[in-house]
């Protein structure tokens, strides 16, 4: 039986403006470049009471709380303070799974102080972080990760909660489905139409049902909804793209995607600035027509964006690439950021829309 803990700072970048600014502490505070397509990188507690949160756009988080500070992000000092709970993760275990800047995994099983109790080493990490950062984190223990990220989000702000093993199971069936990791708005619908609201409503439905419905996903959804979660701790994951895909209602006209577009460029750069990867310099448009022809075009820029308008920008471009064909209609419309390089220029590559879908998924700064 693994011993696995989920480590989520509280709302990481806003906390650490926070911090370094004592004029900041107790107000609304919105991390975002102010602009008409800015988003929201992070919200304090404060702000979060006017219903503003991560990957909002700015100028609605402004609307909600006129009286809101808007902070511009400074991703070089988050990742050092990211940095030093990294290290006082590495004294206890060097099986650290990091999502994002501000959350990680770690395998305790067998750690290095040779503490027996998980609920231990998760209550010295904290209070680590506390002292030598002056920040908070909640954290989640259980015997796997999918259940140590969900309780971690139990007690949020500066808690922790432990599922054991004999509880898993009275913990997991009340929970919404959409609560289970890879359960977005549009599986969550097809599984209400099957009359599946809460986790105890799936298990009711034999495996071969789920299996014959949703393919292999209807095993997964299975095995979540009984626990089961064998994927390991994985030391240094690091996403090696960010992908946004969308299929059109009705097939249209290469003149009419620019709109669309435009707001797969946003959800793109919402995705990056959530991951803290904005070192992506390679940019693709991917289309598929209405027989199913997959066409890409990619262009490497020497400079990263800095915006969602810079991706608009290199896409719009790449689109000129793509000859009209009397005739040619289109059902899909992708843009992926990749070609990741490390502030010391160490080069970080990948194949974008390897998976075919939306590869977004990351940690929103809670």
């Amino acid at each position: 039986m693994r011993k696995v803990l989920h480590i989520d700072m509280d709302a990481f970048y806003a906390s650490v403006e926070q911090r370094d600014d004592p004029a900041l502490r107790g107000r609304p505070v919105v991390v975002a470049w102010k602009g008409p397509r800015s988003v929201v990188c992070a919200a304090s507690y404060e702000a979060r009471r006017f219903g503003i949160h991560s990957a909002m756009p700015a100028m609605r988080a402004e609307r909600l709380c006129p009286s809101a500070v808007f902070v511009p992000p400074d991703f070089a000092r988050y990742k050092e303070v990211s940095r030093q709970i990294r290290e006082i993760f590495l004294r206890h275990t060097d099986l650290v799974e990091p999502l994002s800047l501000d959350e990680a995994y770690l395998d305790v099983t067998s750690n290095k102080l040779g503490i027996a109790s998980a609920t231990e080493i998760a209550d010295l990490i904290r209070r680590a972080i506390r002292d030598e950062t002056g920040l908070t984190a909640s954290a989640g223990v259980a015997s796997n990760k999918f259940l140590a990220k969900i309780a971690s989000d139990w007690n949020k702000p500066d808690g922790i909660y432990v599922v054991k093993p004999t509880q898993a199971m009275a913990f997991l069936a009340v929970l919404p489905v959409g609560r289970l990791p890879g359960v977005g708005k549009v599986m969550q619908s097809r599984l209400h139409d099957l009359g599946i609201q809460r986790v105890e409503h799936l298990r009711s439905i034999p495996v071969t049902v789920l299996e014959q419905r949703f393919g292999r996903w209807g095993l997964r959804l299975h095995q979540l909804s009984m626990g089961i979660d064998e994927s390991p701790v994985r030391p240094q994951r690091t996403p090696k793209q960010i992908s946004n895909e969308t299929t059109f209602p009705a097939d249209l006209q290469l003149d009419e995607l620019e709109p669309h577009l435009h707001r797969l460029a946003e959800r793109t750069w919402a995705a990056a600035v959530r991951q803290s990867m904005l070192t992506g310099h390679t940019i693709t448009l991917k289309l598929k027509t209405h027989d199913f022809v997959n066409l890409s075009r990619s262009i490497t820029l020497t400079t990263a964006p800095h915006s969602a308008e810079d991706i608009v920008g290199a896409v719009l471009q790449l689109l000129t690439r793509v000859a009209p064909v009397a005739g040619i209609r289109y059902r899909l419309a992708g843009i992926g950021l990749s070609g990741f390089r490390s502030l010391q220029n160490g080069a970080i590559q990948g194949d974008l829309f390897a998976a075919g879908g939306n590869s977004n998924a990351g940690s929103v700064d809670r």
